[in-house]
């Protein structure tokens, strides 16, 4: 008889996550923070002396919300940081994969983030409102990705992810530090924000 497949991973933290079935006592932010750290956007495609990680953009991402909805309360901040979370167990696929994998993919990150929003005080499933502005960040994000780093020209990055507005861009660029770096940046920054919505 065959065994099943194991379907969970054990975290630097000695948690157990079930990917099938996560639970929000399994998650820790400073696994979120390594994880994300190493976990290269662009599929490692970028300029630079470092890949250019999920923790990173997640940074630049939040920033992003905040000018878009300056008003915003530090819990929606704290879900623009996350919005990328599960990649931190499932890796950051580009879009074409996530299209040939299909709904299995997109099942998966909706459990994992769900998870990751009641571990940190956050409803299970983000206001709509409040993710059509995180995702018109990330998109703004993926524009400044795209141009700075990835090759693309601003013909080509318009044409898939929109022309951004220059001044939510204004005195904004891409960083590219070491993993270690941005984990502690990306840890500071929750605990930041976790410290408001206290």
């Amino acid at each position: 008889m065959a065994r099943p497949a194991r379907a969970w991973q054990k975290m630097l933290s000695g948690r157990r996550l079930d990917l099938l079935d996560p639970t929000p006592v399994d998650i820790e932010i400073e696994d979120i923070a390594h994880g994300l750290s190493f976990v290269a956007r662009w599929n490692g495609q970028t300029l630079g002396d470092y890949a250019y990680s999920v923790a990173e953009h997640s940074l630049l991402v939040e920033t992003l919300f905040g000018r878009l909805s300056p008003k915003a309360a530090a819990k929606w901040r704290l879900a623009a940081l996350l919005h990328d979370a599960p990649e931190y167990v499932i890796g950051d696929m580009i879009s074409p994969v996530k299209a040939a994998v299909g709904p299995g993919y997109d099942d998966l990150d909706q459990r994992l983030s769900a998870a990751i929003h009641i571990r940190f005080g956050l409803p299970a499933a983000i206001p709509a409102t409040v993710r059509k502005q995180i995702k018109k960040a990330d998109k703004i994000s993926a524009w400044m990705e795209a141009t700075q780093i990835a090759g693309f020209t601003n013909a080509e990055a318009d044409r898939f992810f929109g022309r951004p507005d220059p001044k939510v861009m204004a005195d904004l660029a891409i960083l590219l530090r070491a993993p270690l770096e941005t984990r502690a940046a990306y840890t500071d920054r929750t605990a930041a924000l976790l410290a408001q919505t206290g």
